[in-house]
């Protein structure tokens, strides 16, 4: 146990020094295994900001069991091998692994093979994420960009730049489009 315990310090303490935001893993948020991957070629040019136009979460039991519902609903009604997004962001300021660092999401057509998609919990039409999701998300985008999974020249994208949706809701869309590296 005390092997764990240095082992799970020393993760949290490297993923710190990478910028890292606390990111739950998919056996902490109950995960089921997925039905397939495929490699994600990194590092990738975009980032693809979402929201999951559901409820918002604030403590992470109640943001993974957002997640799991998700999972669910991407695997057994869409039909697809595994969550969508690469990432989840909650308000409990965590970010949830979907897919992760290195496979290919579901997340935008035409862009899931040159993107990682990162999916705030909750509808964000007429209001915005609490600060410690927003700061969760600019932390996870500079880890993609330090752990290599990211272009250092990434370009940063709301889900309706590239496909016909309102996603990720315009309060939220708002908000991202002031931050570095966004082009519509």
């Amino acid at each position: 146990m005390l092997l764990l315990t240095r082992v799970v310090l020393l993760s949290a303490l490297c993923a710190a020094a990478l910028g890292c935001p606390r990111i739950i893993s998919r056996s902490q948020w109950g995960a089921r295994p997925p039905r397939g991957r495929v490699p994600l070629r990194t590092p990738v040019h975009y980032v693809i900001i979402h929201h999951t136009a559901g409820n918002r979460c604030y403590t992470q039991a109640s943001c993974s069991q957002q997640v799991r519902g998700i999972q669910n609903y991407h695997m057994n009604t869409q039909r697809w091998p595994d969550i969508g997004y690469n990432f989840l962001i909650g308000e409990d300021g965590n970010v949830y692994e979907g897919r992760g660092w290195s496979t290919v999401g579901a997340h935008a057509k035409n862009w899931n093979s040159k993107s990682l998609g990162f999916s705030f919990l909750g509808t964000f039409t007429n209001g915005v994420p609490n600060t410690a999701a927003l700061n969760a998300a600019r932390s996870l985008i500079q880890c993609a960009v330090n752990r290599g999974f990211l272009s250092r020249t990434y370009t940063l994208k709301g889900h309706r730049n590239v496909n016909p949706t309102s996603c990720p809701g315009n309060a939220l869309y708002r908000v991202i489009s002031r931050w570095p590296r966004f082009k519509p």
